[in-house]
């Protein structure tokens, strides 16, 4: 199924403002939440280079990614809950491994800590509050139109006529080597 999401960005805090006219296409497997994070993450973390890869049809490809002409990974940006060991691979492939999670990101934080993960406090871990989701996945349709601002770390989106409002924590996956 493709969506269309025709987002009016303003990340004030990065100085990124952006009409960004998006058609993501869902694999079969994915659910709404995750679906509704991979376009959260694109909208937010929108720069220059910024695409969706395959995705869930190729299991050694981010959701999200920047690369260079000669193939080189700058951004690897992932969805939800990846393995350890992906993110070991991703941390020594990708200059900056980002991960935005939407389902018990303690239990992601604690699975890392017990295996090796290159880097692994340097690579930032998203929190997707839940409750937006929620309230996102109720607006959802086929065609979808969103007013995005980020200030002061606040994010609001319009749609539907409903403002929802929310804070991203952004934390390291694993603790700083002591």
């Amino acid at each position: 199924m493709l969506h269309r999401f025709e987002i009016s960005l303003a990340d004030v805090d990065r100085g990124v403002y952006q009409d960004l006219d998006l058609r993501v296409a869902r694999h079969p497997s994915e659910d709404n939440a995750y679906l509704l994070t991979r376009v959260l993450a694109f909208a937010l973390e929108h720069q220059e280079g910024l695409a969706f890869s395959r995705g869930l049809a190729e299991a050694d490809e981010p959701a999200l990614w920047v690369r260079t002409g000669d193939g080189r990974v700058i951004e690897w940006i992932d969805i939800g809950a990846p393995a350890a060991d992906r993110l070991h691979r991703a941390a020594k492939l990708a200059e900056r491994v980002v991960v935005w999670c939407h389902r018990r990101p303690d239990m992601l934080q604690q699975r890392c800590a017990k295996e090796k993960v290159h880097k692994g406090e340097q690579i930032r871990l998203v929190k997707v509050p839940t409750a937006l989701l929620e309230a996102l996945e109720r607006k959802l349709d086929r065609n979808n139109r969103w007013d995005l601002s980020r200030h002061e770390g606040l994010v609001t989106i319009v749609v539907g006529g409903e403002a929802i409002e929310t804070v991203f924590e952004a934390v390291p996956l694993l603790p700083a080597p002591e």
